[in-house]
């Protein structure tokens, strides 16, 4: 419990370093600029490839369990629909960019702490906590929520592309399901969780990685335990952010 306290209050002494002004703006965008490049646009790829095989499975397993003739087929759509927005586009995809993101950002960092960059940068006057966490943060804070619009519209397209070539659905009773008794607060809840979640996701990997002691092998471990308490956190928020959001 000692040791769990104390790497708490080191998280959130991190954060505070994070957070203090930073020394020169304009180096600091262009840095932003970079991880948004590196954080954001190339998980776009591997977000659709994802979304668009999710969005199909889910429409085909609805469909499976509504075979029953006095459920209407447009339900598969309906049920697609809520799906991919209340859950899978905002959990589903962020489970996916901390094993992506995340292991990415605490194997750099941690690179840098072992090999003595980070050491380097403080003896030069250089915040390096602010340094090299916040434009992370930052580019995943404005990317991700795109990331997930990307995944809710790809998902959507995937389930109707299995669903009418499966015949399961009639394109006709697709597209009016995923009209059906439509929730525009449901596209608000999803963002919300998104951004909470790459909150999460940058700074718990940018904390294992900046605490690294040792070589190359323990940069693996903190990229690993980066990966597992991250999700473990994803999974944690999305019960209390599911309670308080939609209760």
């Amino acid at each position: 419990m000692l040791k769990f306290l104390a790497k708490l209050g080191l998280y959130f002494t991190l954060l505070k370093k994070v957070f203090s002004r930073p020394e020169k703006p304009s180096v600091y965008y262009k840095q932003t600029l970079h991880e948004i490049v590196s954080l954001g646009l190339n998980s776009i790829g591997i977000v659709m490839v994802v979304s668009f095989f999710m969005g199909a499975v889910i429409t085909l397993q609805t469909a499976y369990n509504t075979e029953n003739p006095i459920y209407p087929t447009y339900l598969i759509g309906l049920g697609t629909r809520d799906s991919i927005l209340l859950e899978f586009s905002s959990t589903i995809v962020a489970l996916i960019l901390a094993g992506k993101v995340g292991s990415n950002i605490a194997s750099e960092i941690g690179t840098m702490r072992v090999t003595e960059q980070i050491d380097a940068l403080e003896i030069m006057g250089v915040n390096s906590a602010s340094y090299l966490i916040l434009p992370k943060m930052i580019a995943t804070l404005i990317f991700n929520p795109f990331l997930t619009i990307i995944s809710i519209n790809v998902g959507i397209l995937g389930g109707w592309l299995a669903g009418t070539m499966a015949g399961v659905i009639t394109s006709e009773d697709y597209i009016y399901g995923i009209q059906y008794a439509f929730i525009p607060y449901y596209i608000t809840y999803s963002l919300i969780k998104t951004v909470f979640f790459a909150f999460i996701i940058t700074s718990v990997s940018a904390f294992h990685g900046y605490y690294v002691d040792g070589g190359s092998l323990e940069v693996g471990r903190a990229s690993t335990k980066a990966v597992v308490h991250s999700s473990i956190l994803i999974l944690l928020f999305n019960v209390i952010l599911t309670q308080l959001l939609l209760s």
